[in-house]
């Protein structure tokens, strides 16, 4: 069975995998650099700040981007997520951003930052057509926030957390990633932040990616322990599952929450069978598994003089090498993964 690519005039582009998925969401990684250095994120070696980062001339340009966007635009592709690395970063980002916001068709586009440059940032976001924000964040100790990710500049990311609500972002999404006897005793603590502001918690599963990650079975904690010990301090109600919903199971805890949390399970409920993504790594390679290493590069194609025709067919190529699905917990139990790429490169 082939990719399945429909573009007839009298209806929307349409995107279909091998496995009848409906691929209509592209994820940008703007840059590898990023001004945080997390323990889950780079080696030993590079959190005591030996990195090794790519050119300029490594990085697709903004123009390379949108040339890019605008094709798989027009093939179906209609959310887009900038990450990075840190995408807030990179020179002259938010014109870019605001080049995105001209595309026609694409009406959904979103950003997961560190939160480090989110209070400069915020209103500009929403200016440039921004539509939802993610904020990465694993503690809500100072001390703790320094320790994990090498700088120390929480009071900075709770004020970007806050001027992302002051300028319209509803919710605000924060990313909590479950360490076990690193930042689990703060379950409690970041799920009641849902009861008293519009956000939505999201606790994700400890994932290995990269070389030399730090994870260990010790530290892995899933979904249904989480949801567990959460459902302690109150009644989680499920809320509606909407179309442009990403994976994570979101409930209210308790029916007054303003916010909510969610439950992102990579490793323990794989969502592989509705992933509808397609990855576009900050070095211009296209990715159709965050958790395989398998790569097609698109760099190549547009620096060679590539038609917008070979673009079009690079990226059904990438969508039919998508695989059904990670068999990343039978690896897991072997004490090794499938991802060996650098996240800050991939995006996650």
């Amino acid at each position: 069975m082939k990719t399945k690519y429909s573009a007839k005039s009298t209806e929307s582009p349409v995107l279909t995998d091998m496995f009848s998925r409906t691929i209509s969401y592209l994820r940008l990684s703007l840059t590898d650099r990023c001004n945080l250095r997390c323990i889950y994120c780079v080696t030993e070696e590079e959190h005591e700040g030996h990195l090794v980062k790519l050119s300029h001339d490594e990085l697709l340009t903004y123009e390379e981007l949108l040339r890019v966007v605008r094709v798989a635009v027009a093939m179906g592709i209609t959310k887009l997520r900038l990450t990075g690395g840190e995408p807030l970063v990179r020179h002259n980002v938010m014109h870019f951003i605001s080049s995105l916001g001209g595309i026609d068709g694409l009406d959904d586009i979103r950003i997961t930052t560190n939160g480090v440059l989110l209070e400069k940032y915020a209103h500009d976001l929403v200016s440039a057509g921004v539509t939802k924000v993610n904020v990465s964040l694993d503690t809500l100790q100072a001390k703790r926030f320094f320790e994990i990710t090498g700088v120390d500049c929480f009071t900075q990311v709770w004020k970007g957390i806050e001027q992302a609500l002051a300028a319209g972002f509803s919710p605000v999404k924060l990313n909590m990633v479950v360490m076990r006897g690193i930042n689990d005793d703060e379950l409690a603590e970041f799920a009641r932040l849902s009861r008293d502001l519009p956000l939505q918690v999201r606790f994700i599963e400890f994932m290995p990616i990269g070389n030399s990650s730090r994870w260990h079975k010790d530290t892995y904690m899933s979904s249904d322990e989480i949801m567990e010990r959460i459902g302690q301090f109150g009644e989680l109600l499920p809320l509606e599952k909407k179309n442009a919903d990403g994976p994570a199971k979101v409930f209210k805890l308790g029916a007054n929450a303003k916010g909510a949390v969610g439950f992102i399970s990579p490793i323990s409920h794989h969502f592989c069978d509705r992933c509808n993504r397609l990855r576009l790594t900050s070095e211009g390679r296209l990715r159709s598994c965050l958790l395989h290493d398998e790569e097609i590069d698109l760099r190549k194609v547009l620096r060679s003089g590539g038609s917008d025709g070979q673009i079009r067919q690079t990226l059904l190529d990438a969508i039919e090498n998508k695989p059904k699905g990670h068999q990343l917990a039978q690896k897991l139990r072997e004490e090794g993964g499938d991802c060996h790429g650098r996240m800050s490169r991939i995006g996650g």
